[in-house]
């Protein structure tokens, strides 16, 4: 039987952030209460006893739940699925929502691996990004979660309004200091429906070249403190890279549960309503709330082996990709391949295909050329 992977969205923030463009909203108790049974509902209409690998609770801030009902939701996840302690079992939270009490119930409740969105270790930044807690909170969040947690991540961004090559050298400095397992990095994108986006001919951005320098200095410093990169976004220590996310980049199937979750079997991608009302109106009333976004065609399948795959630095097997559809891989990519093989964007080891150093710096360009 396939092992396979669950995400559960919290749509609800303490406050929306400036460049958020995600599926959340400030959301109030009854509201929460409300989303929270309508979430265990789906929980226990989904089938029964599949193989779960790992398991995300994504958002927004599931923090901002109570601990009451992040153990209901994980019950209902136990009842109908079958996983258990070694299973990955991630949460994220933000600091500023999350005590030393909360984080010892997460524990207990089964999670075994936190996301923490610290963003950055400076307060200026902090507040132009609209985030509800300071550095002084975010360092005491991360030695918190530590007393209960051996697997721990962070996210930092870059590339922000008013940030400098110097403010992120700090926030590298600091990041030494921390004993962490993973570290996942975003250069900011400003994303229509956004704060920022409606802001964008006022904010002070940092140039290309100084976002340039930012990257580098991130990929140079992060490797040399112990992390490797086995992502394009993503840095981890020895063991304790996200199996979750290395999921989605080589096809695993996995169920989506909560407003706007996607889920991904037998070759059908399928979505959830998005608005929280109209989500759990519909669960309510036993009425239909997903629905078929994509069938997924071999074509498809071909160019997201390529375009997922890709994306990690141990690249994709060509054996692979002839095993799982009967091609050759140049047969279908040829021109592509040959193209960025002299570029030296690519690079071909045995029959593994992977970025080079400077690849990954381009990735996005590289990878909208595997769109057949």
């Amino acid at each position: 039987m396939k092992e396979k992977s669950i995400y559960v969205h919290v749509p609800f923030c303490a406050r929306k952030c400036n460049y958020c463009a995600f599926n959340s909203k400030v959301g109030d108790a009854k509201e929460i209460s409300d989303y929270a049974d309508a979430l265990t509902r789906e929980i226990f209409l989904s089938g029964e006893g599949e193989k779960i690998s790992t398991i995300y609770f994504g958002g927004g801030t599931p923090s901002i739940l109570k601990l009451e009902q992040l153990e209901k939701i994980f019950a209902a996840l136990k009842k109908i699925f079958s996983f258990d302690s070694a299973t990955e079992i991630t949460i994220e939270i933000n600091p500023g929502t999350a005590t030393e009490n909360f984080l010892r119930g997460l524990k207990e409740i089964g999670f075994n691996r936190l996301s923490i969105g610290v963003q950055s270790f400076n307060d200026k930044l902090l507040k132009i990004l609209g985030r509800i807690h300071d550095s002084k909170t975010a360092l005491e969040t991360v030695a918190t979660a530590k007393n209960f947690f051996n697997n721990i991540s962070i996210d930092l961004m870059y590339a922000l309004p008013n940030q400098t090559l110097k403010n992120l050298r700090d926030d590298l400095k600091i990041i030494s200091e921390l004993d962490i397992r993973h570290i996942s990095i975003y250069g900011l994108e400003i994303e229509e429906g956004t704060k920022f986006f409606a802001e964008k001919n006022f904010l002070n951005l940092p140039s290309e070249e100084i976002c340039s320098e930012m990257y580098d200095l991130i990929t140079e410093k992060i490797p040399a403190l112990g992390f490797e990169r086995y992502e394009v976004s993503n840095f981890a220590k020895k063991n304790f890279e996200s199996r979750h996310n290395i999921g989605y980049w080589i096809g695993r199937e996995y169920f989506g549960f909560g407003a706007g979750a996607h889920s991904y079997k037998k070759n059908l991608r399928t979505s959830n309503i998005s608005d929280v009302g109209s989500y759990v109106k519909k669960i309510r009333a036993g009425e239909n709330f997903s629905e078929v976004e994509e069938i997924v065609t071999a074509k498809a399948a071909m160019e997201e082996f390529c375009f997922l795959g890709l994306r990690m630095t141990a690249g994709i097997s060509a054996k692979n990709f002839s095993d799982k559809f009967g091609k050759n891989i140049f047969d279908v990519y040829g021109k592509v391949l040959e193209k960025y093989f002299k570029l030296n964007l690519l690079k071909l080891d045995g029959d593994k295909i992977f970025f080079t150093p400077h690849g990954f710096k381009v990735s996005n360009i590289v990878l909208a050329d595997f769109l057949l």
